[in-house]
């Protein structure tokens, strides 16, 4: 026999899951915006760089490097995450 307490923890387990999937479109791009920043390689003139943007695609920054572009993330307080 199971006890309401165990169910009832499973029901705010799931609660989480439910609610992301009514995010919209919208909802879902401007989504850890300010908390995530990600970075991924580009080329400017013929340099290699890394692009800094926030979660939602808004180019922030550039660094020379990963590990420059990750310390510039984490000094402003934000999450980094690579994009290949």
């Amino acid at each position: 026999m199971k006890s309401s307490h165990s169910n009832h923890g499973r029901d705010q387990a799931t609660a989480p899951a439910l609610s992301l999937r009514d995010l919209s479109r919208a909802d879902w791009q401007s989504f850890g915006a300010q908390e995530i920043a990600y970075i991924r390689p580009m080329v400017v003139n013929g340099v290699h760089a890394m692009a800094i943007h926030a979660a939602d695609g808004t180019p922030i920054g550039a660094a020379p490097n990963a590990e420059l572009a990750i310390a510039a993330i984490l000094q402003h307080e934000m999450a980094p995450a690579l994009v290949h």
